[in-house]
């Protein structure tokens, strides 16, 4: 309590949210936990019992390690904690060990690394303007965006169920946005090149730091209309950026290239081969491209326009595996998705340059490099949708027409993780918890611009409209179709992947639906004027 204090500053009420929800992660400990429970149970054998040069060959398990070196640094850490709890648990020949030693143990440091990411909310929170918020503590923007944050219900069942350490990432990656909005650029600089040697995925991100730091602090003054006055380049600024991103790279990889493993590190970090879509597809661009691959082919079928004995058995669109080889459609391969990320990420950069709109500029362009990843990438993970709704948060509570959209992309998000949760006694927990974060997000938003709108003397306008509305309370009768209804049918022997595609298609329409409506409001908000002088 002491050390919340100090962090807070005498908030209370941050206290009492970060201890409440630290609570009911513990209470979540017995939950069941996925693979990815010993794929880290694994990492800390590999980085304990292991020397440097062996992390990244050693392939007992099936769960290699593939993350990037400061993260097996940090397992390296954990594991000599670990050795205190259960010693079996830290040797690599212990494949799917568990004890309940073992499940504290990786339960709890989940738990204890958190403490970075309450850290970064509450400087988030300081980013915040609460000039014109209510006077009750609880319709205030600061404490709305604590409860989005710290509560947000795909990070408690994808961290603390399911198990995952994305909780002190997502923190790195939050103080950095906290850093660059106090204009600590360089500080953001250090924090987000840290974080890309912990987990590569936000490289997706990258392009909207990269542009960001280069247009807002390597040139030091803007002309009246916003345009950059080009003789402003700082050498000095950029020569700054380029040293911190080269000691950081060098410490995390500096030990592996005297080793010469950098290729074996790179084949790990970037495995191509395992496929375009994961086990269960991301509801992005994709999963609606092996939908309509599907109907076609059926369609193909009835109408004898394809032979049924030229119809690859092992096709992505006949159930749900890795292997990427399409019926009708052209198979997708890695430089294609490559080529569509990039088409789908260059307006939002080319907006951050010729646009500025200072820092929320900037978070809108994070958000749209990670929407557009997620889109559009080869082999997205589920999870990764986590990488747009946490930043979303910090923009939802500032302007009603972002509260919208974060409105739609965080319920249509968040339900596409519960297939994530497939064992029965987590059903209601996870309906529980999604129910009671989407009714607080509603309530609590249109609470805070009913209140915005009244200091205005503006006319209040609805979040949704009615097709909107519609598609959202959609996702009850999907829920009870694929929970309720199917697993007593007769099409579970026979499509028993069907629950996984419906969920992955419906939600695809809502987060593509999402992703192009905070596209047209970057590319038609007008830019901020500011002339800079730094």
């Amino acid at each position: 309590m002491a050390a919340l204090r100090v962090v807070t500053g005498g908030d209370h009420w941050f206290s009492a949210l970060a201890l409440g929800v630290t609570f009911l992660k513990c209470l979540l400990i017995p939950t069941y936990h996925s693979t990815d429970f010993e794929v880290h149970r694994n990492w800390l054998a590999i980085t304990h019992s292991l020397p440097v040069s062996q992390w990244y060959y050693e392939a007992t398990s099936e769960w290699t390690l593939d993350y990037p070196p400061f993260f097996a640094w940090f397992e390296f850490v954990l594991s000599h904690v670990a050795k205190y709890f259960d010693q079996e648990m830290l040797n690599v020949r212990n494949l799917n060990y568990s004890s309940s030693r073992t499940l504290l143990f990786q339960r709890f440091s989940v738990i204890f690394t958190d403490a970075l990411f309450v850290y970064a909310v509450h400087e988030c929170c300081k980013c915040i303007d609460g000039k014109k918020a209510s006077k009750e503590v609880t319709e205030k923007p600061k404490f709305i965006l604590s409860v989005l944050l710290l509560w947000n219900f795909g990070l408690l069942i994808v961290d603390h169920i399911h198990f995952q350490y994305n909780g002190f990432l997502f923190g790195l990656m939050l103080l950095s946005i906290a850093r660059l909005f106090q204009k600590r650029h360089l500080e953001g600089a250090f924090l987000f090149a840290v974080l890309l040697h912990f987990k590569h995925i936000y490289l997706y991100v990258a392009p909207a730091y990269g542009i960001y730091l280069l247009r807002s602090f390597c040139f030091t003054a803007n002309k009246p209309d916003g345009s950059i006055r080009w003789n402003s380049f700082s050498f000095v600024r950029v020569t700054s950026l380029v040293l911190i991103v080269f000691l950081v790279s060098a410490l995390s990889l500096g030990p592996f290239l005297a080793l010469n493993q950098l290729p074996q590190i790179f084949s790990r970090l970037f495995p191509f081969k395992r496929g375009l879509c994961h086990a269960y597809w991301a509801p992005n661009f994709w999963a609606l491209y092996n939908a309509l691959d599907k109907v076609l082919s059926v369609i193909g079928l009835q109408l004898k326009l394809l032979d049924p004995k030229k119809i690859p058995k092992a096709s992505m669109t006949s159930g749900l595996v890795q292997q990427f080889q399409h019926t009708v459609l052209p198979s997708v391969t890695p430089l294609a998705t490559l080529i569509c990320t990039l088409i789908a990420i260059v307006p939002s950069i080319l907006c951050l340059w010729f646009k500025p709109q200072g820092p929320r500029g900037f978070l809108r362009s994070v958000i749209l490099c990670a929407l557009s990843s997620f889109m559009f990438g080869w082999h997205v993970h589920e999870k990764a949708i986590l990488l747009a709704i946490l930043p979303m948060s910090l923009l939802s509570v500032g302007k009603a027409g972002d509260a919208s959209i974060f409105l739609i992309l965080t319920t249509t998000g968040h339900y596409s993780l519960f297939p994530l949760l497939f064992t029965t006694p987590e059903l209601p927990i996870k309906i529980l918890l999604m129910l009671s974060f989407t009714i607080y997000s509603v309530s609590s938003l249109k609470t805070l611009f009913r209140l915005f709108s009244s200091f205005f003397f503006r006319k209040e306008k609805p979040f949704f409209n009615w097709m909107e509305t519609f598609y959202l309370l959609g996702l009850g009768p999907l829920e009870v179709c694929c929970e309720l209804v199917f697993p007593f049918t007769s099409w579970k022997l026979k499509y028993p992947f069907l629950p996984l595609l419906l969920t992955s298609v419906y939600c695809a329409v809502g987060i593509t639906y999402a992703w192009f409506k905070l596209y047209l409001s970057v590319l038609t908000d007008p830019p901020v004027y500011k002339t800079k002088k730094q």
